[in-house]
């Protein structure tokens, strides 16, 4: 009987999948990121150590591996078809990223480039929407998203929901946008209360927040270029 301690008999601290969770995919070796691809090892040994023992047979070069044939995997005991296929897609994806171009993301710095980005998306709507723009520190877009869906004159938002998304994505900078479908570029009082709400919540948070704008099809209102911010 095998005295072999499964990954999952680990200590917490060891295993590949809690580790990855806790400190990122770069914290891993080769053979832990492919180990959490195959997910077990054989009776004999661990997913980790047969991995290791792979890769030591490439010369513990990815692109040596990324040759590797169906055939040549399933040489090794405790890797299958379907474990050489996840392995050899693995590699596939690796060569591809290589090979894209970084995304390029949206500068969103100002309140015509807010509006340019946004009107595409919001200008046909017969009822109001409330979008967050999450930017770095360079004002480049991070995430965007619906954080709020009404109807023809408000929409209820959560501020705490702003700050949480922010926070989540290592935001720096924020805006804030939503339509009027009535085409009026007046904000109302919920407004102007609603931004002053998130203005308090990102000093508290040390998070900036750069705008707030109002699109009508056609045209926009900017909080930070009326000096309302």
């Amino acid at each position: 009987m095998s005295d072999k301690l499964n990954i999952n008999q680990w200590s917490e601290d060891d295993r590949p999948r809690e580790r990855l969770e806790r400190l990122g995919p770069q914290s891993l070796s080769d053979a832990e990121l492919l180990a959490i691809l195959v997910g077990s090892g054989s009776t004999k040994e661990d997913a980790v150590t047969l991995m290791k023992r792979v890769l030591n047979d490439c010369n513990n070069n990815l692109n040596t591996l990324g040759k590797k044939s169906i055939h040549d995997l399933c040489q090794y005991n405790g890797i299958g078809p379907a474990k050489a296929i996840t392995i050899m897609a693995a590699c596939e994806l690796g060569k591809r990223r290589q090979a894209e171009k970084p995304e390029e993301r949206p500068d969103l710095g100002t309140a015509t480039r807010i509006y340019n980005h946004m009107h595409p998306k919001m200008q046909d709507m017969d009822v109001e929407e409330f979008w967050l723009l999450l930017m770095n520190q360079n004002y480049r877009l991070i995430k965007k998203l619906c954080i709020a869906h009404g109807g023809i004159s408000e929409v209820s938002v959560d501020v705490r929901i702003i700050i949480r998304e922010a926070v989540l994505c290592n935001a720096t900078i924020l805006a804030v946008c939503h339509n009027h479908p009535s085409g009026s570029l007046s904000p109302s009082g919920a407004d102007d209360q609603l931004t002053q709400s998130i203005r308090r919540a990102c000093e508290v948070m040390r998070i900036k927040f750069s705008d707030h704008v109002i699109v009508t099809d056609g045209h926009y209102y900017s909080y930070h270029e009326q000096g309302k911010l």
